[in-house]
């Protein structure tokens, strides 16, 4: 598995918050970015919310772009900028089960989803729960939640 030092789990989530800037603007829903890094500390895949589709988070988003049977999941981090979901408004599976089947062992994330649109978001409990490791970079949320300071109220 994938685990670097901090400075370099702070190197991939400033990645991510790069890509969440490129998110369209939407007003149910959160600007988040995602990068998948293998074992090895490359690159797998990145994507963003709304990169291709308007429904698209942005953890769906960068695992489509690698094969569900890709043997470097099991032993990739995926950083995330915002917790990954435990339930979404569309049939679409929630990201934190999408991390699962994809046998992803290990998380980071910036910041815990708020309760704008889910009131009571488990996703980093689930994937715990699961046994995935999950780590936080508290020192990065105002980073990665300000792409977001349209559905608060901000500019």
């Amino acid at each position: 598995m994938y685990a670097p030092d901090r400075d370099q789990d702070l190197r991939w989530m400033r990645r991510a918050i790069g890509l969440a800037t490129l998110c369209p603007p939407a007003t149910g829903a959160y600007s988040v970015g995602t990068v998948i890094v293998g074992e090895d500390g490359t690159e797998l895949a990145v994507g963003y919310s709304r990169e291709s589709d308007p429904h698209a988070h942005a953890e769906e988003a960068a695992l489509a772009k690698l094969s569900q049977d890709d043997a470097r999941l099991a032993g990739a981090t995926l950083y995330s900028t915002l917790e990954p979901c435990s339930q979404r408004r569309s049939p679409r599976p929630p990201c934190a089960q999408r991390i699962l089947e994809a046998g992803i062992p290990r998380v980071v994330m910036a910041w815990r989803e708020p309760s704008l649109f889910v009131t009571d978001c488990a996703g980093f409990e689930q994937l715990v729960a699961a046994g995935v490791i999950v780590d936080e970079l508290p020192e990065l949320a105002t980073a990665a939640s300000s792409v977001n300071n349209h559905l608060f109220g901000g500019c």
